[in-house]
């Protein structure tokens, strides 16, 4: 099902296809090159690490395929951080060019990837934005085995291929075997749902294998640091839960104020009504086969990513987390727009561009003038190479662990240490003496720009 040709303009859709992507990758630059930061947070200073240090083997907290990836840029004279930019720039690019040569949902990723929430993602130094062409990938040759392109093993072996890349990028790609597995169950009596059923059981036995055969070689006592019963109360899950699939399918603001305020109501209202739209769609019209893949897939994966929380320890439902399973509904609910009103669909993404601008623009740090600093106190200090230490009181400490994530775009060495008798050590970094000797230009909207 394609564009509706009653609103459908070839030429025009053509001159909007392409200021859509150049304005894409432009904002993808603008919005880590704007960030105080960069764009990173904690878990990007592991990434970034882990690059440094390959192949030794840093930590088993995520796998390896991100920060190998970053590794392969660096042997081109690029940094960690750098390399982790050109990283996110070409998964976008390896979307595009993939959907364009294979003539399958080129528009629609077009306008998905300039959505403000996706622009935020490929900018990020985290492993969402790798992950997002694969999981694209897997669901391109999924439709081919639908319609019987590829059969028997060389189905399986495809399917299972994307699924056992995807899980070594993150984790979370369970969730996609999950989903692939549970529709393969729903079309059980037809021979290309035997082959999603193989195709997730070869990849959750890739997953057991990798738990032992790597995660517990590595780190025995993985399992122990990271399962935890009972991290967080039903009441605040379902609050995240509502809060976080409003803010992933709002398609202009994916970033709501942690303090409150009026400007929520309009962040989540908008959010809540789109998916109400979605709703709509998936009610009331038919479906492809594959239509019911894309959508399963998704509400499968974001339902493994909410009730993962009752015994795994990871952030609150977002945008970000939910990158790799909001991408096939978006993929779903922007094709049934577009045989709806055709080329002015595009106005969402175009509206979602000005929308992140704005904000961007507002909230704007200096990252490179920033790293100026950075660079000129790890000089002085004679820490420019080699491990660094950092002192926060918690890992909570967030207001604080600004200073080391900028430092570690520099210096992706840096450990954080909690012990209160590091601070006597002169070789240990504190936040105080970080900020002492440095004029960082911080975001002015900060506790807004969380994400």
């Amino acid at each position: 099902m394609n564009f509706s040709t009653k609103l459908y303009n070839p030429k025009l859709t053509k001159c909007i296809n392409i200021f859509l992507i150049i304005a894409t990758y432009a904002m993808i630059v603008v919005r880590f090159l704007l960030n105080e930061k960069g764009r990173v947070n904690p878990d990007s200073i592991r990434y970034m690490r882990q690059a440094h240090m390959l192949p030794v083997i840093d930590n088993t907290t995520a796998p390896l395929g991100y920060p190998f990836g970053i590794w392969l840029f660096t042997n081109f004279g690029l940094d960690e951080f750098w390399s982790s930019k050109v990283v996110g720039l070409l998964a976008y690019t390896a979307m595009l060019v993939f959907a364009w040569k294979k003539d399958f949902y080129f528009k629609e990723i077009s306008m998905i990837s300039a959505l403000f929430s996706f622009v935020s993602v490929f900018s990020y130094t985290m492993s969402e934005a790798p992950i997002l062409p694969f999981v694209f990938f897997l669901f391109y040759y999924s439709k081919q085995v639908i319609a019987e392109n590829f059969k028997g093993l060389k189905a399986v072996l495809i399917l299972s291929l994307f699924l056992i890349i995807c899980y070594n990028i993150r984790y979370s790609a369970l969730f996609l075997m999950a989903g692939l597995g549970w529709f393969g169950l729903l079309k059980i009596k037809t021979t290309y749902g035997k082959y999603f059923v193989l195709s997730a059981l070869f990849g959750i036995l890739f997953v057991v294998l990798f738990k032992f055969l790597y995660v517990d070689y590595f780190n025995e006592d993985y399992v122990k640091d990271f399962l935890n019963i009972g991290l967080k109360p039903t009441s605040k899950l379902l609050t995240e839960l509502w809060q976080g699939l409003a803010t992933t399918f709002d398609p202009f603001v994916h970033i709501a104020d942690p303090s409150g305020g009026i400007v929520n109501y309009g962040i989540y209202g908008i959010g809540l009504i789109n998916i109400g739209v979605i709703l709509y769609f998936v009610i009331k019209t038919k479906h492809s086969d594959f239509d019911l893949l894309l959508l399963w897939t998704g509400f499968v994966g974001i339902a493994c990513s909410y009730f993962v929380q009752y015994f795994y320890s990871v952030n609150a439902i977002d945008y970000r987390l939910l990158a790799p399973f909001s991408l096939p509904i978006w993929m779903y609910y922007f094709r049934r727009l577009g045989t709806v009103f055709g080329n002015l669909t595009y106005l969402i993404p175009l509206g979602s561009l000005l929308t992140g601008f704005a904000f961007t623009w507002l909230s704007k740090g200096n990252y490179l003038e920033n790293r100026e600093e950075i660079q000129t106190f790890l000089k002085n200090e004679n820490k420019e190479t080699g491990t660094i230490k950092f002192w926060l009181k918690s890992e909570e400490d967030l207001g604080n662990v600004r200073s080391a994530e900028i430092i570690s775009t520099v210096n992706p060495m840096i450990y954080t240490t909690f012990s209160a008798k590091d601070t006597l050590d002169p070789k240990v970094l504190t936040p105080y003496r970080v900020d002492s000797k440095l004029k960082i230009k911080r975001n002015q909207f900060q506790k807004f720009d969380k994400k």
